[in-house]
């Protein structure tokens, strides 16, 4: 009996041994395989505006960011901003009424003249930021910050989704715009390039012949 006690610790003390061993062995070899490759992200700024990464786009220049699940907050990307420059007045939709995607939400006034901009998402809005419209410059100052314009409960947001710029897509939609732009007075990449690559705060002033109005209409699809 006092052999097999023997021979089991022995063996016990073997298997305990091997087992040991080979985490030993298997360690280091996990800590050396090469780390995967981050998925490459589109550039953050686009000639020369911003376009954070980290936000969902709708052709018509607005942005989206999801806060939860089922809450968004909306705003304009900055070439929007640029395009629309000083504002006299913006209006937003009342919290509890009903957007739907691609349809006009969002008024912008400036010099008597009138914009629309339509919404990237489709559901009940939630809030509006006080802050922006009281102090419209905000929009421009910090369009993804302090100039956000309204939150929205979105019931469906995989439908949503569907239509918004590809995330891979982003950066040569943005690309496409400007040339665009630059297409109706080759002078105006001065203008939007006027601080060391940033857009000028009025991309509009640079195009006397223009009218505001059916600019943004071209850009903002609305």
């Amino acid at each position: 009996m006092t052999v097999i006690l023997v021979l089991a610790t022995f063996l016990t003390f073997i298997v305990l041994d091997y087992v040991l061993s080979r985490r030993q062995a298997v360690q280091p070899a996990v800590q050396a395989a090469p780390r995967k490759r981050p998925a490459v992200l589109q550039p953050s700024v686009v000639e020369g505006f911003l376009v954070p990464e980290e936000l969902r786009y709708h052709p018509g220049h607005s942005w989206l960011r999801h806060e939860r699940k089922h809450l968004a907050r909306v705003g304009v990307d900055e070439f929007a901003a640029a395009l629309l420059g000083p504002l006299a007045k913006l209006e937003l939709p009342q919290p509890g009424r009903w957007v739907r995607q691609g349809q006009s939400a969002m008024v912008f006034r400036r010099d008597g003249e009138k914009s629309e901009m339509v919404s990237p998402i489709e559901g009940e809005v939630v809030e509006v930021n006080p802050d922006v419209l009281s102090d419209p410059s905000l929009l421009r100052k910090d369009p993804y910050g302090r100039g956000w314009l309204m939150t929205v409960f979105v019931p469906d947001e995989e439908s949503t989704a569907r239509n918004l710029v590809p995330k891979g897509l982003v950066g040569n939609w943005m690309r496409e715009a400007v040339e665009r732009l630059y297409a109706r007075q080759p002078q105006l990449a001065g203008a939007v390039a006027a601080d060391g690559g940033r857009p000028a705060d009025d991309i509009f002033a640079a195009l006397p012949e223009a009218s505001w109005k059916e600019l943004t209409r071209e850009f903002f699809l609305n």
